[in-house]
Formats: C-alpha cells, structure tokens, sequence
C-alpha cells in the first residue's frame, strides 16, 4: 500500500537561539519549507549562493512578509498554508496524486482528538460513491484513511466528524505513461514539418499565415507523407497591442490569437452580401495585397484589417442567429471541464436565464460559452477593458495600469463595465469561438488525412504579466517575480523574461486546476503537445522583479504531481507529449519524463560528446535516444544556412551582444569546428553530398544538397518523431527568434520566403519528403 507521508513539524530554530543568528536560521528553513533554493550550481559547476536580500524578495513574492526583524521566525511558525495553532491546520491537503500502479492509497488524517468518530466518503469521477471510517494506523502514527483502487481520474474525498463536514480533497489516480498514437509504437517513426504559423505566405491570406493556410500544409504534408505538422504557440496575445507579436509572451495561455482566424472562412462571412462587397471593393483588396507584398508581417497593418470586418461579421451573426432576448447576456460561469471542484460562480451573475438561440449555429455558440464558463468570460471581460482603457491611453499595456477599481475581475466597477458592454464582451467570446472552429478542423483534416499524429502545437512557460490569465487570477501568480535563467556562456548575468510563475502552492491549493485547464486547452486541438521548458514542472528559476537575475533562486515545484497530471491528461486528449528539455537539467527531470512516456528533445547542435581523439564529435543516428524528438535546430538557434555563414554570431558582434571578445573569439572559432564535426559525421555514415568535404573544408556556404544529407542523418535515428524546420527546406539565413533582443531584429515577423501554393512543386520540398519518408519508414 502507498502511503502519503505526513507532514512534518515546521524547521525552527534550536530553543535558546536569538538575535541575528536565529532570524538567519529561520530564514533558510522558511526557504526550504518553501522550495527556495538557498544555493545552485550553474553550467561551469560554480555553487553560487542565493544573496539574502534574493531570498527575503522571492519570499515577499510569494506572500511572506520577511521584512521585519523576527518575521521569518513567525512565518516559519505559522506554517506552509499560513496555518498557526495545530487546532487550525487543515485535516488533509488539498490533493494528493497517486499512480495507478501504487494503489491501494493511504492518507493521513491530521485529527486532533485523534480521530474518534471521524469518517470519509469517497465520490468517484463517474458518481460511484465509498465509505469507510479513519482507522488508526498500526504504527501509531495516527488516523487515515484507506483508499480503494481507483481508476485514473478526478476523485473527490470528504471527512466527517461526527455530523459535521471537516474538510475535502482531490484524488488525483494518473496512469502509469503519456498517450502514444499507434504510429510511433512498436519502432514506428514520423516526420513532419514545423512552421511559424504567423510566418506562411500564401496567395490567398491577409499578410500573415492564418488557420486555412494551416489547413492547406496538413494536407500537402500528409500527401507528402509527414506525419504531423509543428507550430510555434497558438495562445492569445494582445489584440489591442498586435505589435506585442512573441507567442511565448502571451494575454493567455488557455485561449487563441484570434489574428490566426481565416476571415473569409467564416460562416457569416458566406452569409453577408454587405461584408463581402467591403471586403471585394478595390481599396480593401489594394490593403491586403500591400499585407501580403510586405517583406515583414505587419501585425498592426493587419489587425486594422481584419478586426473590423470581425466586428461586422459578428453584428451580422447577432442579428440572425441569436435571438433577441439572448444577446449578450448574462449568466453564471460554469466549469465545463469535468473535475469534481466546487463550482466557480461569478458573483452578481445570474443562473443562466435567457441563453436561447435562433437558429443551430447560434446555439452552438451558446455552448460554447457555457463550456468555456467564467474562464471564457473573464477573458473577454479583460479584453473589452484593456481595449476602452487603450482607447484613453494609448501607454495602457495591461491591468497594471488600469484605474484600481477594474483590477479585481470580481468588483462591482467591472461587474457594471460588463453590463454596459455586453456586446463588446461577448465579441471577444465570439472570436474565440471562431478561432477554435477552426484550429479544430485543422487537425479533423489531418486525420481525415491519415497523420499519424497530426498538429504538433506548443505550450509557453507562462503568460505577460499585465494579460488576461494574470488578471482573472492575479493571486494564483508571483507577481512580484519573473521567470528567467541563471548566467550562462551567452547571458553572464543570467535571463529575465518577464514572465510572472505560478506560485507552487497556490496550485496546490486548488487542487492543480489552473494547470489542468492550460493542459486541455492546448491539447484539445492537438496530436502532440510541445512542453516550453519541461523543467519548470520540477523547478523554475525566480527572479525578484524590479532585480537582477545575480539574486534570483531556483523554486521548487511538486514535479511527482504535475507529472502524473500531464500523463493523464495526455491518455484522455489522445496528446503525445514532448518535454523541451535542453541545458541544465537535472537527472530526475529526465527520468521522470522517460518513466511517464515524455519525449525528450534533441537538437542536432548540442548532440555531441567528447573523445580523445577527435574532440567533441556529433552522436551518430544510432545514439539517439528512440523516446525523443529529433530536430536540427530550433526557432532560437541558427537556421542551417546561418550556422553555416555564422549569421546570428554576427549579428550579435553588431549588436555588441557577446559578454567579452574572449567569448566572441572562442564561438566563433568553436562554429567553424563544429561545421567541420558536421562534415565527418556525414561522412562516416556514407551521406555526404558530392562537393562537400570536412578537409579541405567545403562547401562554404549552405546548398540544398548539404541540407537533405542532414536531415537524412537525422532521419535514421532511431527517435520517435524528426521535425523539419521550414526555413531549413528554403535556405533562410535568419532565424525566427534570437535570443537577448527585442525590437534590433525583427523577432516573431519574419515571413517564409515561397508561397504555401508552390511548396509541391518545389524540388527542395518533394525531395526531401520523398527521403525522409523512405528513411523513417525503413525498420
């Protein structure tokens, strides 16, 4: 039988103790009572110890008020979930996570009186219900409670006193691994493309790549025999600020940029006459070949493009599809996620009242509201009020910067500016809607198509600090923190991205719901899920806000916990999952994700290792790992032409990027060796193109040629998946996304350089494709 372990007593201090000594004592067992690490190693091997004034910021950050003198002492006193007097500690955590191959369970229960009189009922995801009474366990250690087997799932168990209710908990039963599709069973192996969705030009779009140009590479792509199709991440960035374009800086990570949506795929866009003569006048379409023409995506030129043809869209939509007493109304959100939680009403809302429709369609944007609830709500609610607060300031980037009385999603001011703006509300819903209808029938195409796997999408660490999920739960945050990364050979004084984490035990507190609803929301829609980041499930390097990344700390997560979420979600989504996992990484990150069936991934750049011989040489097919993804490169790193011509060492030469010229010096000098460890790498496994040789060194520059061999290099791994970088098929020497900068190069806005309609008859393409499956279908 498992067992969960009883919390222990709080770390105090040793009696006798005062003063400074006692307060520092206090403070490292409140860090590690709290998961802040007091100490990490970086990538040299240096112990670098966590300043204090780091270690009192990140525990402010978390709602430790460590301040004043004696402060830690009392915090640590009243307990991880501000609990003081034994008499006041919860009975059970909020949640526990078991396997399902460590059952039967057993949890301790915190009785005070030891537990007389107290009993449990169990009620099973599907209704089945349990009984049982807290039995003494024979180590004396105290009351539990002795779980049946369960299956995977969302359980909920209650403990009684008597007739009284004393506390609830969610079971949590995760299977043993993540969902593999039959395609990579059994030493099957895929391939597919990966694209910047934003990036694909086609004849067809609105200056940037939207979901039917998705739509149309899954079915060139599967003809082709791809096995998925990979894309950046899709979630929700900033409508009102369509510049702010870095998908992995997004409002929300549980809804979707709507500038994705294909607006002349709309149903009411078939429908309007009016809609359609605007679109078709002469100035409209001069707009949009102008969009597309630009070497650049235009994410602004574009945005005043299609959003208010939207606008007309959805006013035509209301007028015939919902019915009058319908429109925009209010309602009580709902969880439509299936957990047994208790439900998330919003307050002044009523039951519901009203949501019928006219016609089928209208009714199914009724449902989709109710399943979306009060997330969906909230998220409308905040884009309806950054977009009238933007309209009065133009500065106003987020709800930071809101008047305080709409900073609380529950107050009576943004309870009264819902209202007022029904319509406009409910828009944002009806964009969403959209965009989902659509993405969705993406992946029905890819398996009307027959992709093994079929959309590959991406999940960010986390969201811009003044966006829509921060704002509809502002307390499940550090705001007071970003995460980042310590220093490293390109940052010596390590990373700050902005990004507020989620506090560890405000997840916990919850029951990981939040984490579970992200999980869906990327995995509804998808075949494979690319976690951003995978170590952030064990821990995640803080970094105090308003400081620097010198005083920031590694913070721990409950690793076991999300781990065994992620494999559930992934058995009930049909989602294979991808850990992203480069750098430092701990051991046991790593053998959790093999142990639950994560992919790793692994870039041909960093695959080498040391001999005596030769140097640091590239791992032959043969030695990589069957559970991975394999890839070339990354949207970060160097495009196959620009690590061959050194385009992006160059551009951080210009841009004055490089720590020291020491540092400069020995990367560009380690580049050139690594192009040749490249070429003898081809070479011994017979793939090196006529014209190319490690000594004397050729070719020069990149050629078509030289790209296939690599790609067939990789191809014969033995890794379950291989994705393709587009730019790599077409020669780009520029890179997506380069690290360090924001607005010196133009990050997230490059285009691809060929349209999506002469992909099939470009020789680069068919070639490739043709190698590749021929490669990854041999046993």
């Amino acid at each position: 039988m498992t067992t969960v372990a009883a919390q222990g007593p709080a770390l105090v201090p040793e009696e006798g103790m005062a003063g400074p000594g006692a307060e520092r004592a206090a403070l490292a067992a409140l860090c590690e009572q709290r998961g802040v690490a007091l100490f990490y190693y970086d990538i040299w091997g240096t112990r670098r110890e966590v300043p204090e004034s780091g270690l009192r910021a990140l525990l402010h950050a978390m709602g430790v008020a460590v301040d004043q003198p004696g402060a830690a002492q009392a915090a640590l006193l009243s307990g991880p979930r501000g609990q003081g007097e034994p008499e006041d500690a919860m009975p059970l955590p909020p949640v526990v996570v078991f396997g399902e191959d460590a059952q039967p369970a057993s949890v301790p229960v915190a009785a005070p009186d030891g537990g007389e009189n107290w009993h449990w009922e169990l009620q099973e995801e599907c209704g089945r219900t349990h009984v049982g009474t807290c039995r003494s366990a024979e180590d004396g250690t105290g009351p539990r409670i002795d779980l049946p087997v369960l299956p995977p799932g969302y359980h909920r168990v209650t403990v009684y006193c008597g007739e009284s209710k004393r506390c609830s908990m969610q079971v949590v039963t995760a299977p043993a691994r993540c969902h593999l599709p039959p395609a990579v069973q059994d030493g099957g192996r895929v391939w597919g493309w990966a694209v910047q969705l934003y990036a694909l030009r086609s004849r067809r779009n609105w200056g940037m790549g939207d979901f039917t140009d998705l739509e149309n590479l899954v079915r060139l792509a599967s003809r082709h025999g791809a096995g998925f199709v990979g894309l950046n991440p899709l979630h929700a960035l900033h409508p009102d600020n369509p510049a702010h374009a870095s998908p992995y800086s997004p409002s929300s990570r549980r809804f979707l940029d709507v500038f994705y949506i294909d607006v002349e795929a709309v149903a009411d866009f078939a429908e309007s006459a009016a809609v359609r003569r605007h679109v078709a006048s002469q100035a409209f379409q001069k707009r949009l070949a102008e969009l597309r023409a630009a070497e650049l995506v235009d994410y602004i030129g574009i945005a005043a493009a299609k959003l208010p043809v939207l606008e007309k869209l959805y006013d035509h939509f209301r007028r015939k599809h919902l019915s009058p007493a319908s429109r925009a109304p209010r309602r009580r959100g709902a969880g439509g996620d299936g957990m047994v939680l208790p439900p998330l009403p919003l307050a002044g809302e009523g039951g519901g009242e009203g949501l019928d429709a006219a016609t089928v369609r209208g009714a199914a944007f009724r449902e989709f509201q109710r399943s979306g609830g009060l997330a969906l709500r909230r998220y409308a609610l905040y884009e309806a009020l950054q977009e009238h607060f933007r309209r009065l300031d133009a500065n106003t980037s987020g709800w930071t910067q809101w008047p305080e009385a709409y900073r609380d999603p529950g107050s009576r001011a943004v309870l009264e500016f819902a209202e007022e703006h029904a319509e406009r509300v409910e828009f944002f819903e009806y964009l969403q809607w959209l965009a989902d209808i659509q993405l969705g029938r993406a992946q029905e195409v890819a398996r009307e198509f027959g992709m093994g796997v079929g959309l590959y999408c991406d999940l960010a660490v986390s969201v811009d600090l003044g966006g829509a999920d921060v704002w509809a739960e502002r307390d499940l945050y550090a705001c007071e923190a970003s995460a980042g990364c310590p220093p490293d050979d390109f940052n010596l004084r390590g990373q700050d991205w902005g990004l507020p984490p989620m506090l560890p035990d405000a997840m916990r507190e919850r029951g990981y719901a939040p984490f579970i609803a992200v999980l869906r929301a990327n995995m509804r829609r998808a075949g494979a899920l690319r976690i951003d980041h995978v170590m952030g499930l064990a821990r995640l390097f803080w970094v105090p806000r308003g400081g620097t990344p010198e005083a920031g700390a590694y913070v721990a997560y409950p690793f076991e916990d999300l781990l065994g979420i992620v494999a559930l979600e992934s058995r009930r989504s049909g989602c294979m999952v991808i850990g992203e996992d480069l750098g430092t990484v701990p051991d046991e990150v790593r053998e959790g994700m093999a142990r639950k069936g994560i992919l790793s991934y692994r870039v041909l750049y960093f695959s080498r290792r040391h001999t005596d011989a030769y140097g640091d040489i590239y791992l032959s097919p043969a030695e990589f790992p069957a559970d991975a993804l394999v890839t070339a490169t990354t949207h970060d790193l160097a495009t196959l032409a620009g690590f061959w011509d050194d385009v992006d060492l160059q551009i951080r030469a210009e841009l004055d990027l490089f720590p020291s010229e020491a540092m400069r010096e020995r990367l560009f000098a380690g580049r050139k060796e690594e192009r040749k460890q490249l070429l003898w790498a081809l070479q011994r496994e017979g793939l090196l193109p006529e014209g190319a040789s490690p000594e004397p060194f050729a070719p020069e520059h990149m050629t078509p040629e030289l790209a296939m061999a690599i790609q067939e290099y990789l191809a014969r791994a033995p890794a379950r998946m291989q994705v393709v970088q587009a730019e790599d098929v077409l020669g780009c020497r520029e890179q997506a996304n380069l690290p360090g900068t924001v607005d010196e190069v133009p990050n997230w806005r490059r285009k691809l350089p060929v349209d999506l309609e002469d992909w099939s008859g470009d020789a680069r393409f068919t070639e490739l494709a043709r190698r590749l499956t021929a490669a990854r279908s041999a046993a």
